[in-house]
């Protein structure tokens, strides 16, 4: 028993004689290499390096819209631009409208000009006739009158169809012409007039009035299916037809008087 004893406290002896400096060692060797900090601790020191990445792909985003942005920026631009030149445009058209509108209205009093001329013409012509008529004839005394009622009656056809004759059945005209440019400026269907005022002579029975210069005295009847005073209330004209001049009254179109002229 006691060799058990010894051999076992030798046996401890000899392990703590080793042990021992082998840990003073290792106490030694720490206080000169401090501890590395671990793998675990070193990682959650990272939490800014971590989270980057995620900042990036957040930023791709704006990155990528900043394109999108400039291309819509430059579609404004171009589209004030188109907006200026077409406002230009209209600006510099608006001379040329202004013209074509200024030719336009020039044309326009033109054709009114043109249109108001026979207007105007005739109204010169009764101007010039009533003028005549004052100038010539100021006043008719009522026995002028009856004369001129008497001769005007008088020379009414009792039988239109076989007391009057045409030109052509007469042997033609032989009378005097009145000067073309005269006769259309005058005469004809749209220069009417009335005899009533007139200047008026009874010669060899057949009534006699001047107009626009000229006597014209009627050779033939007139139709007894007239009014009564129908020199007096109607408009007439003098027309030139188949080679001789005839009087027409505006109510009864189709029947014309034969006539003589004289200066």
């Amino acid at each position: 028993m006691q060799v058990v004893g010894i051999t076992s406290t030798a046996i401890l002896s000899l392990l703590f004689g080793i042990v021992a400096p082998v840990y003073a060692q290792q106490q030694s060797e720490k206080q000169d290499h401090p501890e590395k900090p671990q793998v675990g601790q070193h990682e959650q020191g990272k939490p800014e390096q971590q989270h980057a990445p995620q900042q990036e792909h957040a930023q791709q985003p704006q990155r990528q819209a900043k394109p999108e942005q400039q291309h819509a920026q430059q579609q404004q631009r171009q589209d004030q631009n188109k907006q200026q030149e077409h406002a230009q445009q209209q600006r510099q058209a608006k001379p040329e409208q202004q013209h074509a509108q200024q030719q336009q209205r020039q044309d326009q009093n033109k054709q009114q000009e043109y249109a108001q001329q026979p207007q105007r013409k005739d109204q010169n012509r009764q101007q010039q006739v009533a003028q005549q008529r004052g100038h010539e004839q100021p006043q008719r005394t009522q026995e002028q009158q009856r004369v001129e009622q008497t001769a005007w009656q008088q020379h009414r056809a009792g039988n239109w169809q076989s007391d009057h004759r045409t030109w052509q059945q007469r042997g033609g005209y032989n009378g005097y012409r009145i000067p073309d440019d005269r006769f259309r400026g005058y005469f004809g269907s749209a220069h009417g007039f009335r005899i009533e005022g007139l200047p008026f002579l009874v010669v060899g029975g057949y009534p006699r009035f001047q107009y626009g210069g000229y006597w014209f005295s009627l050779v033939d009847p007139w139709p007894g299916s007239w009014a009564n005073n129908w020199y007096d209330t109607d408009d007439v004209y003098v027309a030139y037809v188949e080679n001789g001049y005839y009087l027409f009254n505006r109510r009864y179109p189709t029947t014309g008087i034969a006539i003589s002229i004289s200066m």
